[in-house]
């Protein structure tokens, strides 16, 4: 149970679902609801494809072009490292999406399925978290349950996004987005101290 909040914990930080939510409301502010909610549908189902396929393949595609996991998984800390900065002294997730959206790419697929829901951070995890080398069947079933389970977070807060941003506001978004940067920043320093080790016993 404890691993499985670890992973949802892990999978809500990179994913950001509360940060997504100005980005879908600036996405969807022409649309009509019945459109919003189909474009929520989509963009979550795209991002759903995105990620199990990393879950299930992602390892396997490192192996064939001979880059080992704890080398992807040092790379990738420093880059999730990076990103959590980002997030927690620079412009936040919603800030930076917005920034796309306004420069008239208003789609479900770009940016709201890729990269704001299937972020570089939430692929990472999912190759990281499902390690052949480390985890069984069963913990990685576990693993992409927890995946599933904030995915299904984020069709719930896109499809109540207007009630939602009215009551929380950019602040509210910007605040919820820095703080899961700083969860983000920790998990980060863990995976590339994990990654060394790894390497080095290997």
């Amino acid at each position: 149970m404890n691993d499985w909040i670890s992973s949802f914990v892990f999978f809500f930080a990179v994913i950001d679902p509360v940060g997504t939510l100005p980005v879908f409301i600036a996405v969807t502010a022409r649309h009509a609801d019945w459109q919003k909610r189909k474009i929520a549908i989509l963009a979550v189902a795209v991002a759903t494809g995105i990620l199990l396929f990393f879950l299930l393949a992602g390892q396997y595609l490192l192996e064939t072009i001979g880059v080992p996991l704890s080398a992807f998984q040092v790379a990738g800390g420093v880059v999730l490292f990076l990103f959590a900065l980002t997030m927690i002294f620079g412009e936040g997730k919603p800030e930076q999406e917005m920034e796309i959206v306004q420069e008239g790419h208003e789609t479900a697929i770009f940016p709201l399925a890729v990269p704001s829901i299937a972020s570089p951070g939430a692929m990472l995890a999912a190759v990281v978290l499902t390690d052949n080398y480390r985890f069984d069947p069963i913990h990685q079933f576990r693993t992409a349950s927890a995946m599933l389970a904030v995915l299904g977070i984020v069709l719930l807060l896109l499809l109540a996004a207007n009630w939602i941003f009215r009551w929380i506001g950019n602040a509210g978004a910007s605040i919820v987005s820095r703080v899961m940067g700083l969860i983000l920043a920790s998990v980060a320093t863990t995976n590339v101290l994990l990654g060394i080790q790894q390497f080095f016993t290997v």
